[in-house]
């Protein structure tokens, strides 16, 4: 069997996680890693590649993408032009329809694909969502988040200037409706005020009750523990009161990883363009014989 070669692009908590998930997977191998400083090859790492830009890897299949949210398109576009598939977690809801559609018109003129926000929410999330309303076409459902880290607000937290470290905790109130508390370590000559004030003003707080503490540790605090509960109350046909409720308690970066993984390898099953995870068949993300797979989980 020919194997998939992934790269993994960056490698923080994700790109950690997504090397154990490829490493678990029969159907891949690690073509390589891409990373700031090529120079910096941890224990498990000694066996692969380790370069500063995917051009130096040779026959890469598909690109994971391990960065940050808002560094996703750029990386994304580049790769793409390279006529390699991209997969990545970009986790601003709001941006998804306008990446999805950036990224379809790179995609198709390389003759590749990009499947974006393949993480848990969205991601997984997304495609439960989905099912629910397609169980439950009239009604509401609430995600309701945590409590736990939030790997993309954590590090929007981190790129704010004067920050030294941080942890961004998501407190669930229930209805959908979510408080943020962040923990920080201030910089050197930083006054703690003006750094809270540009935290609650980036994007990723501004919409929700943000609570920002200075601590003299955030790594005494650091538990990458996540979850979430979906429920949806609606109507089937014209019958009320139907109540679903799908509840997970998670590894966070491990689940974003394994999912980045599955989606890798559904990548090579599309036609040309970009997608999001409810626009994939959930049997392109399993590993096995189709028929196999039908006759076992169906």
């Amino acid at each position: 069997m020919e194997k998939i070669r992934a790269a993994i692009v960056g490698y923080g908590n994700i790109g950690k996680y997504v090397l154990e998930a490829l490493q678990a997977a029969p159907d891949f191998e690690v073509a390589g890693v891409v990373r700031r400083n090529p120079n910096d090859i941890p224990a498990e790492l000694q066996a692969y590649p380790v370069v500063d830009h995917i051009s130096k890897l040779e026959k890469v299949d598909v690109a994971i993408l391990a960065t940050p949210t808002r560094q996703v398109e750029h990386y994304a576009k580049e790769i793409l032009a390279l006529g390699i598939n991209t997969v990545d977690s970009f986790d601003i809801h709001g941006g998804i329809a306008d990446l999805r559609r950036s990224l379809d018109e790179v995609a198709k003129a390389h003759n590749r694909v990009s499947v974006i926000s393949a993480g848990w929410d969205p991601g997984s999330d997304s495609v439960v969502r989905a099912l629910l309303e397609a169980m439950v076409p009239k009604g509401i459902t609430y995600t309701n988040f945590g409590p736990g880290m939030s790997m993309g607000h954590t590090v929007a937290v981190k790129a704010i200037e004067g920050v030294k470290a941080a942890l961004s905790m998501t407190i669930p109130l229930g209805t959908g409706v979510h408080r943020r508390m962040v923990y920080i370590e201030v910089k050197d000559g930083y006054d703690f005020k003006d750094v809270a004030a540009a935290i609650k003003a980036d994007d990723y707080f501004a919409h929700d009750e943000t609570h920002v503490m200075q601590v003299e540790s955030v790594d005494n605090l650091l538990d990458m523990g996540h979850g979430v509960n979906l429920v949806r109350k609606g109507v089937s046909g014209k019958t009320q009161n139907q109540l679903i409720e799908f509840d997970m308690k998670i590894n966070n970066p491990a689940l974003t990883a394994q999912i980045l993984v599955s989606v890798a390898r559904a990548s090579l099953k599309q036609k040309p363009g970009a997608y999001t995870m409810i626009e994939l068949p959930i049997i392109d993300m399993l590993y096995g014989d189709r028929e196999a797979l039908i006759r076992r989980l169906v």
